[in-house]
């Protein structure tokens, strides 16, 4: 299998971002948005990860951007700091090929470095969305519990599966703070 090159999301990046991402939210249900963010809300989304220093990252193929990912705080509140959820979409012309598993470790050591102990998948209408559910649990993730109806689009009421990974040593080990560098 061909290594495949993932790094750092920048600005330039953005536009690739905006247009596989416009695909998902419009034809498929992996993503329960039903309008598609414009490339100033994309731009907004990624400043808000990387402000965050959480990892906003894009996998590179026939050069071109084949995928991303990124991770945000799975909630608000305080006792969640060290939980976080991702996001992976890879770019139709780039599936089954290795890109959303590079992508998808990459995340997972990154949101290591940064202090994350668990990461959380929600995967939108799990029916319809197999390889996700198949990518997150190659990558060690386990499901955790389904959601049911709690999306609606394309005039279908939509479920959503919750998997889950721990990250490095997970809650065996009191953490640092994940807000403040080491």
């Amino acid at each position: 299998m061909v290594r495949i090159p993932v790094r750092a999301a920048s600005v330039l990046d953005l536009v690739a971002v905006e247009a596989i991402y416009a695909g998902e939210v419009r034809q498929h249900t992996a993503s329960f948005e039903i309008e598609s963010p414009d490339l100033a809300e994309i731009k907004r989304r990624w400043v808000d990860v990387c402000n965050l220093g959480l990892p906003y990252l894009v996998a590179h193929l026939e050069g071109g951007v084949a995928g991303y990912a990124y991770a945000v705080p799975y909630r608000a509140r305080p006792a969640y700091c060290y939980t976080v959820e991702d996001s992976v979409y890879v770019a139709p012309w780039a599936r089954q090929r290795g890109v959303g598993l590079a992508l998808l470790r990459a995340l997972l050591s990154n949101c290591e470095i940064w202090g994350a102990r668990q990461m959380v998948a929600i995967v939108g209408d799990p029916a319809a969305n197999n390889a996700s559910i198949r990518l997150h649990e190659k990558a060690g993730f386990r499901s955790v519990g389904t959601l049911v109806g709690v999306g609606r689009k394309f005039d279908s009421w939509l479920d959503s599966l919750m998997l889950q990974r721990p990250l490095g040593h997970g809650i065996s080990t009191s953490p640092g703070d994940p807000r403040v560098p080491a």
